[in-house]
């Protein structure tokens, strides 16, 4: 007999068992199939799990997409009651009021002041007037005519110490520098402040747009740059201007022109004879800087373009404004200090003339001559710029008295006499001091006294105005976000604040 060791007694206890147990077997190869057959579905599976929440997701979706169109129903709901019920305040269809143009005619019937900056005592506006604004809604598009000041007068300083005519002044020119690098500065920040102006309250610059006064200062940063351009300090900028300057700097004002004479040619609500006032001759004088720009750069024929276009429609406007037609806008007494302009655009037309064909002759005389004479006319009427509080508006007293005062240097280099002489220093004189009392003014207004952008009613006054019988308009103080460039806040900012005490609210302001 053989002995089997503790290997082979397992191997046979095993072998033994399975061999007593056949079905015992088979179940369990039935077994290691089955978990085959599991391990071949577990993609299946997982696939069809991918699926199922796929589709559970997709169902979410389509739930919260179902209630995003139920709250949009409902607020359609508050919109039309909205609608509703501001038509019934005076809103004129809503927000249409706010959106819409305001006719030329109507900034004429609802303000006065130099530029029309001032609510008569019967109108009533969009906006509280006795709360502060922000400072971008208060910030004017008239504060660039600070610039143009500045700039003309660094141009008239380089023609004092460069000029054969007064060269017994001997005057550094270290005055043109300092002047030429503060107006560059002061373009900088104001067209800084007003950019964002664009960018946060659209509807107010689109209203200044609209404003028949105020559109024709949209002009004036673009007179800005060529007066920068034609002032440079010789010892900065020792090169000739290069006529892609002139092309940068001319294009924005010819398209603008495009559009404005466009309007004035057309005719219909802003025709001339409806919306000519004083400082429309910015849009003229534009044509005359640029004539000047060209032919420094070299370019005589769009020079020449550009003095045609402009001396047309000075005529047109200089007629206009010296008739007044029956079917014009009567123009508020408080509109003087704008009156200067009359004496700009004559002026620039000579200087133009000079620079384009190279001497002072008989056009060029002639041009300037109708400027002396509006000059002494507007003079001698002491008391017809007197009487009215400061503003931005005062500015527009230095921009023709400058371009004045460089014509008549002009004039005293090809007639040269002590009449002459004199008469371009007394000029020369009376505008640096005008300049220099206003820019004191304006500093001390703006960051001692805080009183220079007090909040700026002429773009908030109402389409039409409201009758007695009819009901005013609801203000408050978030009323301004309807200036944002998104004029539906307004309605969703109002449908929140009402949803809660709609009824307090009104009765509030029908108490106050």
């Amino acid at each position: 007999m053989t002995k089997l060791n503790s290997h082979d007694t397992h191997f046979v206890d095993i072998h033994e068992c399975y061999t007593e147990s056949p079905r015992r077997t088979m179940r369990g190869g039935c077994f290691r199939g089955a978990g085959k057959a599991l391990e071949a579905l577990v993609p299946l599976v997982e696939w069809v799990a991918k699926g199922g929440r796929m589709i559970l997701a997709f169902l979410g979706r389509s739930r919260l997409l179902e209630s995003r169109i139920h709250c949009c129903r409902q607020r359609g709901r508050r919109v039309k009651w909205m609608h509703k019920e501001m038509m019934a305040l005076g809103f004129e269809g809503g927000d249409e009021s706010v959106n819409r143009s305001v006719p030329a005619g109507r900034y004429f019937a609802a303000l006065r002041g130099p530029e029309l900056d001032q609510v008569k005592d019967y109108e009533d506006i969009l906006l509280p007037k006795d709360e502060p604004w922000p400072f971008l809604l208060r910030f004017p598009i008239g504060c660039f005519g600070i610039c143009l000041g500045l700039a003309s007068q660094s141009i008239l300083w380089l023609a004092l110490s460069a000029s054969p005519a007064t060269k017994f002044l001997r005057i550094p020119p270290e005055i043109n520098l300092a002047l030429w690098l503060l107006a560059a500065a002061a373009l900088a920040a104001i067209s800084a402040a007003y950019s964002l102006k664009c960018l946060f309250y659209f509807e107010a610059v689109r209203r200044e747009y609209f404003h028949p006064v105020r559109v024709n200062f949209f002009f004036a940063p673009w007179i800005v740059l060529m007066f920068l351009a034609i002032g440079a300090p010789p010892m900065v900028f020792p090169r000739p201007i290069h006529p892609a300057v002139w092309c940068v700097f001319m294009g924005p004002i010819f398209f603008l022109e495009l559009k404005i004479y466009g309007q004035w040619l057309s005719g219909g609500k802003r025709r001339l004879c409806k919306v000519a006032n004083p400082s429309s001759h910015l849009s003229v004088v534009g044509n005359f800087v640029g004539a000047i720009l060209a032919a420094k750069v070299g370019w005589k024929e769009a020079a020449k373009f550009l003095w045609a276009v402009g001396f047309a429609h000075y005529l047109v406007v200089f007629v206009t404004l010296y008739q007044r037609l029956p079917t014009s806008e009567a123009l508020p007494k408080e509109l003087h200090p704008v009156y200067s302009m009359f004496i700009a655009a004559p002026s620039a037309a000579s200087i133009a003339w000079e620079a384009i064909y190279g001497e002072f002759d008989g056009l060029s005389r002639t041009c300037y001559f109708i400027a002396l004479f509006l000059y002494v006319s507007l003079v001698v009427r002491i008391n017809f710029f007197t009487g009215f509080r400061f503003s931005v508006a005062w500015w527009s007293y230095t921009f023709p008295m400058t371009t004045a005062s460089l014509a008549t240097i002009k004039y005293a280099e090809h007639v040269p006499s002590v009449i002459t002489k004199g008469l371009a220093l007394t000029l020369s004189l009376m505008s640096s001091t005008m300049v220099s009392v206003l820019f004191i003014s304006t500093l001390l207004h703006a960051f001692l006294w805080h009183t220079l952008f007090p909040n700026d009613l002429a773009i908030a006054i109402t389409k039409r105005r409201h009758g007695k019988d009819q009901k005013k308009p609801i203000k408050r103080a978030y009323d301004i976000r309807r200036w944002t460039k998104s004029p539906l806040s307004l309605v969703s900012s109002i449908t929140k604040h009402n949803s809660g005490n709609k009824d307090s609210d009104g009765q509030k302001e029908a108490e106050d």
